[in-house]
């Protein structure tokens, strides 16, 4: 599915989503949306330009292997959880902290890790799919 219509808008849909992927994540702990939602707009993001561009093209706009975000994710979780427990608290306990005249909680790190476990984990499974497609096309033609 390669036609000019689709190529073109995807670029500009493809920045769109990874905005709102990036807003759903941010707001998801006082409201709807979190780490996982945020992470699927992504994935989607990257699925459709690898419709309209390739695998090939939407591989080289990530910055590592998918598999490798979600080892990365699974440590900034558990980090984020350990924190807590760290200061004598209960595992999983809500810490805040001033990062940067910033004030971050482990919550909203928490949401990052899982963000990336899931982007990665989908996107790999979507890429791995679509490569099968594409040897078992090649085989038939």
């Amino acid at each position: 599915m390669n036609t000019l219509i689709l190529r073109t808008t995807s670029s500009f849909l493809f920045t769109l989503l990874l905005l709102l992927s990036v807003f759903l994540l941010f707001r998801g702990h006082n409201e709807p949306g979190g780490g996982f939602i945020g992470a699927l707009v992504a994935v989607g993001a990257y699925a459709l330009y690898a419709l309209a561009h390739g695998l090939s093209a939407a591989r080289r706009l990530l910055p590592l292997h998918p598999l490798r975000l979600v080892g990365w994710g699974l440590l900034v979780a558990l980090l984020s959880a350990l924190v807590a427990f760290l200061l004598g608290k209960p595992l999983m306990t809500g810490v805040w902290f001033s990062l940067l005249g910033v004030k971050v909680g482990t919550p909203v790190i928490f949401d990052i890790g899982v963000y990336l476990t899931v982007f990665g984990a989908l996107l790999s499974a979507i890429f791995g799919l679509e490569e099968s497609a594409k040897a078992h096309r090649s085989e038939e033609g």
